[in-house]
């Protein structure tokens, strides 16, 4: 775990756009009048004290119910007069009501989390209708509830407070640019099995859900399925996406995402690769901790078994994420040092407690040091002076095009059946390209590329992960230009095997047998009291990787979970 410098992270985006409709608020007595404080008054207002300091229990509870008061009522205006960001506040809920044709609410204010929270939960019940525009297409309706909730805020010029104003108090499931549209579905439905014949639903399998939604997104209409009519989100990512048609775009979009059905369409159907053994264990495991992600693939083929994530309706971060990989990234330095004669497995190899290169002073953790140690020795505890050592004799694209060229990885060109993000090693030079080599500065990666690195190594050569047959659709899946040596291969899964066995791994990999190999990581984040903690291993035909977000060491943190899903195998 490199300690020079902590890596910042890709802050997550939340919800965004919507509008307002025929509604009523469920408060208590008197509360269908009300006025708006401070717009009018008595004329010595001028000369009050501007209030300061976080809103008092009694301004959440008054201005929470004015702003809902204000939409119950339809009144667009006065409900957006009443936020921080009026013009965008009367702009979703205008779109509430056109474009997600909602109607007849009723929202019902809850208590705040706490005594002095700002923040305010409420109800909202409503109506949803569509008016059909084909032969023989009636209205219709059906009912529709939900959760959300507002934070209050006190505007600092003249002390008023205010709701503030997120995309999210319409509906908790959208974000900046996204809209609620209710009309015929674009994607007609499909019915996604596993590499069984078994269907594959959230309710069973909830890591999942983001998956079948990006599966519809480029393969419902491929499927056979006709839409029907739905209450969706749709995002502005992948909007944007369809419209530049830029491969690049996949690791940001997440794929429109289905509310209310009101008219059901027939779905298509549409196999993957999922295991279902695989993924039922990798649920579990994810389920049990937080922010935890995992990938399963099978080495021989490229065919993706298991995603799971603990937030399973949030960022698919197992396929999309974008982060330090920490000294997993030492499994592809590895292989260029061996190919480059710069280390020998059993050849002595300096691990100091420091070592400096462009100006950063890097150390291992808890600063331990071997002396007179071998190459496996370094590799198998995770030495990242050991890797540092060599900078000096490395050129500033040498990594890039070791990644890219014999791992397939930073050339923006998978296609796995849903948008997913294929790594990133940038050409960097002086500390910034030290910090590369042991998974720090700006290399990125998630469970699915360090799943690959494994499966890479497993099977001698890289194989593009995919989640449908490009059968189905005749594309092309990715490759590697070259293969490693059948030397070099040979002495990295030496490197891998020796660490499972008496390396960082040892504890997380104990009695899976000699066809097994393993390496361990931690990346450093600004800002975050642990790292995060990352594994990458392979079993027979079976490789994983898992990330454990803020976890700490990846042997303590992921090792378990990829332990589990390699025991579950294929």
């Amino acid at each position: 775990m490199g300690k020079r410098r902590r890596v910042a992270e890709r802050k997550k985006v939340r919800p965004g756009v919507l509008g307002g409709a025929a509604v009523a608020v469920v408060c208590g007595v008197g509360f269908a009048a009300y006025a708006l404080a401070g717009e009018s008054g008595d004329g010595g207002a001028d000369h009050k004290p501007v209030a300061s300091g976080p809103p008092t229990a009694a301004e959440v509870r008054t201005t929470a119910r004015e702003f809902l008061a204000a939409w119950a009522a339809d009144d667009v205006d006065r409900a957006a007069a009443l936020t921080d960001d009026r013009a965008a506040a009367r702009a979703a809920l205008t779109s509430y009501r056109k474009d997600a044709h909602v109607t007849k609410v009723r929202l019902t204010p809850g208590r705040p989390p706490a005594p002095k929270s700002p923040k305010v939960p409420f109800k909202a019940a409503a109506t949803v209708s569509y008016e059909g525009t084909g032969k023989g297409r009636a209205t219709v309706r059906k009912s529709y509830a939900y959760d959300s909730a507002l934070t209050v805020v006190r505007r600092k010029a003249d002390g008023r407070t205010l709701v503030a104003w997120r995309p999210s108090v319409v509906h908790p499931e959208l974000r900046p640019g996204d809209r609620l549209v209710t009309g015929e579905a674009g994607d007609p439905p499909i019915k996604a099995l596993d590499r069984e014949g078994n269907a594959l639903t959230p309710a069973r399998y909830p890591s999942l859900g983001t998956v079948i939604d990006g599966l519809r997104a480029k393969y419902g209409k491929k499927a056979g399925g006709t839409g029907g009519i739905e209450l969706r989100v749709v995002r502005k990512d992948a909007r944007d996406a369809a419209r530049t048609k830029s491969k690049s775009d996949d690791a940001k979009v997440t794929p429109d995402k289905t509310l209310l059905t009101l008219a059901p369409g027939t779905p298509g159907t549409l196999r993957t690769t999922i295991s279902p053994k695989a993924q039922a264990v990798a649920e579990r495991q994810t389920a049990k901790r937080k922010r935890a992600s995992v990938v399963v693939v099978k080495p021989s083929t490229g065919e993706i078994l298991a995603v799971a994530n603990s937030a399973p309706g949030g960022f698919n971060t197992a396929l999309q994420g974008s982060l330090a990989p920490g000294s997993t990234m030492k499994v592809i330095t590895a292989s260029m040092l061996l190919e480059k004669k710069l280390a020998v497995v059993d050849k002595k190899h300096p691990c100091p407690k420091y070592e400096t290169y462009g100006g950063w002073k890097f150390q291992n953790d808890n600063k331990f040091q071997i002396k007179n140690g071998t190459f496996r020795t370094s590799f198998g505890r995770s030495c990242n002076t050991a890797f540092i050592t060599q900078a000096k004799k490395l050129a500033n694209d040498d990594l890039t095009k070791q990644a890219r060229d014999v791992f397939g990885l930073g050339n923006d060109n998978w296609s796995i059946g849903v948008p997913s993000f294929d790594g990133a090693v940038p050409v960097q030079s002086h500390a910034q390209m030290a910090a590369s080599l042991i998974g720090q500065g700006g290399v990125r990666m998630n469970p699915l590329n360090m799943a690959s690195v494994a499966a890479t190594v497993k099977s001698g050569t890289f194989r593009q992960p995919y989640l449908v047959s490009p059968d189905l659709d005749k594309r092309k899946l990715a490759t590697a230009a070259r293969r490693m040596s059948s030397a070099t291969l040979s002495d990295l899964r030496e490197l891998m095997r020796h660490t499972a066995v008496a390396g960082t791994a040892a504890k997380a990999m104990a009695g899976l047998g000699p066809d097994a190999g393993a390496k361990t990581g931690s990346a450093e984040v600004d800002h975050q009291k642990k790292p995060n903690g990352w594994f990458t291993a392979y079993r027979g035909d079976v490789a994983a990787a898992a990330v454990v977000q803020a976890g700490g060491h990846g042997g303590e943190a992921a090792g378990p979970v990829v332990r589990a899903v390699l025991l579950a195998g294929g």
